[in-house]
């Protein structure tokens, strides 16, 4: 029997994060994610089960289904140590307690669209990328 996916849930206007998902996508060898803007219907209704406050965390959510859900540098780190290659570097940077690491996390969150600019719409994947979309 197949694995359950983990769901990667992303801020589907911010060029930051349609970037960071292209990067997951390219390492994800094992075929361990699957996708969905926090935006889409099937997003909000995986929040919504989670009672997860998209108030405090609107940028990223990590779904490990029947385990638990990450978000913020804790969600990052979490599929970074999914990532061949990167393994080593994400459980390196989980020594830093998530209070500390979430101050940097917030920052760049609070200015990503400054700096990396927004859609209008959520992106759309290519017919080859829409099996790992939701």
């Amino acid at each position: 029997m197949e694995e359950p996916k983990k769901i990667v849930l992303f801020d589907g206007v911010c060029n930051l994060c349609n970037d960071a998902i292209q990067f997951v996508i390219k390492r994800d060898k094992e075929d361990k994610f699957r996708f969905a803007a926090l935006q889409s219907e099937i997003g909000q209704n995986l929040v919504a089960e989670r009672g997860i406050d998209t108030s405090k965390v609107d940028s990223i959510i990590l779904i490990d289904p029947g385990v638990a859900y990450y978000t913020k540098s804790e969600a990052a780190l979490e599929i970074g140590t999914e990532l061949k290659g990167y393994r080593t570097l994400s459980n390196i940077l989980r020594l830093i307690p998530s209070s500390l690491s979430n101050i940097v996390y917030d920052f760049i969150a609070r200015n990503r669209y400054k700096w990396y600019g927004k859609k209008e719409s959520c992106m759309i994947p290519t017919p080859e990328l829409q099996a790992k979309f939701l």
